[in-house]
C-alpha cells in the first residue's frame, strides 16, 4: 500500500505537539528545522541537545536529565537513556489534577465509566497510603491478580508512586498465565 490511510489537516499539524516542539527546536537554536524530516535527521545528528530539549519540553518532573547517555549511541539495544535521571513514574502522570477525563472505561457489557484527573489523583493517593500502611517501601513488588479496570490503573499509578515494582495479570489468564506471570 503507498497511500497513507490518514492525513493530518494543516490546521491540526499547526496546532499539534510535534510542531510546537519543532518551533522550539528552531527559535532556541537557531535551527534551519521546518518539518518532520528535518527534525528526525537533526534528532539523529545533534542526539545529546534533541533529547535535553524534549525532556525539558515535555515538562518531565525529576532530577534530571544529567548526562543524556549518548555513549553507545546509535546502538540499539546497548543505548542507556538519561542514566543519571531519576523520576516517579506516577508522578509525573498525575500532575494533572482538574476536571477532564483522565480514564474512559467501557466494560464488556456496555457499562461506560469516566475518571478525572482530580478524581484518579484522589483514588491513587487513597491506595497509595493503604499501600504505605500495609508496609510496602521503594523498591518492594507489588502484584495485583486483577481484570482491566480503572480500579487496576490505581493500583498500579499507587504502587509507582511508592517507588514499588508493579506486575499484574488478568483473572482471564487462567491459572497456568498467572503462575507463568507471578512464579
Amino acid at each position: 500500500m503507498t497511500e497513507p490511510l490518514w492525513t493530518p489537516s494543516q490546521a491540526r499539524i499547526a496546532a499539534s505537539h510535534m510542531q510546537r516542539f519543532l518551533e522550539r527546536v528552531r527559535d532556541r537554536l537557531n535551527s534551519s528545522v521546518t518539518d518532520y524530516d528535518g527534525l528526525y535527521h537533526w534528532s539523529l545528528d545533534h542526539p545529546e541537545t534533541f533529547w535535553r530539549e524534549l525532556w525539558d519540553f515535555a515538562g518531565v518532573i525529576g532530577d534530571g536529565p544529567g548526562d543524556i547517555g549518548t555513549e553507545h549511541w546509535p546502538e540499539m539495544p546497548g543505548t542507556r537513556w538519561f542514566p543519571e535521571a531519576r523520576l516517579n513514574f506516577a508522578e509525573n502522570l498525575l500532575r494533572r489534577r482538574d476536571e477532564g477525563t483522565a480514564i474512559v472505561f467501557a466494560g464488556e457489557d456496555g457499562a461506560r465509566r469516566e475518571l478525572s484527573y482530580q478524581a484518579l489523583y484522589a483514588e491513587v493517593a487513597r491506595t497509595a497510603q493503604a499501600l504505605k500502611d500495609a508496609g510496602v517501601q521503594p523498591g518492594d513488588r507489588v502484584a495485583g491478580y486483577l481484570p482491566n479496570l480503572p480500579e487496576t490503573v490505581i493500583a498500579m499509578l499507587a504502587a509507582a508512586s511508592l517507588g514499588a515494582v508493579w506486575s499484574s495479570c488478568s483473572p482471564d489468564f487462567g491459572v497456568q498465565g498467572v503462575l507463568d506471570r507471578f512464579g
